[in-house]
């Protein structure tokens, strides 16, 4: 498993679908996953550190989680099949660990809140991971960083297919503006 970061929540300028972007903790691929308006709401909201009268729905996920007397010791994005990523939220119950299908979204949502680590499987990371150009913020293939020259194969494009199209219609011009 791989640790990562919430790095940003980006919106398509074509269809205003939201994705969220995980960058790897010690490198610089990013895992783009796609998720809904209201997921992308309620992760912004906490990392914007904006105050709500009532809880939202993650922030009493988290609540029963505490009065139950257990803990989320992580999330983890465990897979990709058919396009869709899946995720586990790791639980400390009573001494032991239980795992609980998730939503990447919602697990993010939760994680932001509890402070709990995200992490990716490598696998999920091969299959979906993308290398970004410091100064265009487009991606990138393997080859293309220190200057070779490399047409993009029949396999990479397979690979890229479900995220490539969207990734071109973000707006990266602020790509690295909130960071400190």
């Amino acid at each position: 498993m791989v640790e990562m970061t919430i790095d940003s929540i980006r919106v398509s300028l074509m269809n205003y679908q939201r994705v969220v972007i995980l960058k790897e903790k010690m490198a610089e691929r990013y895992l783009p996953i796609w998720i809904g308006p209201s997921e992308a709401d309620a992760i912004a909201v906490k990392l914007q550190d904006v105050t709500v009268p009532r809880p939202l729905t993650h922030d009493l996920l988290g609540s029963v989680i505490d009065v139950l007397g257990a803990s989320v010791n992580a999330i983890i994005v465990s897979d990709l099949k058919n396009d869709t990523f899946y995720a586990k939220i790791m639980l400390a119950v009573n001494g032991g660990e239980l795992e609980v299908d998730s939503r990447p979204s919602d697990a993010l949502a939760l994680a932001v809140r509890v402070h709990a680590p995200i992490y990716a499987e490598e696998v999920v990371l091969d299959r979906a991971s993308i290398m970004l150009d410091k100064e265009t913020g487009k991606p990138i293939f393997e080859g293309e960083a220190d200057g070779t020259d490399r047409s993009v194969s029949d396999k990479d494009m397979k690979r890229m297919s479900a995220f490539y199209d969207f990734i071109n219609t973000l707006d990266l011009e602020d790509f690295d503006k909130h960071k400190s």
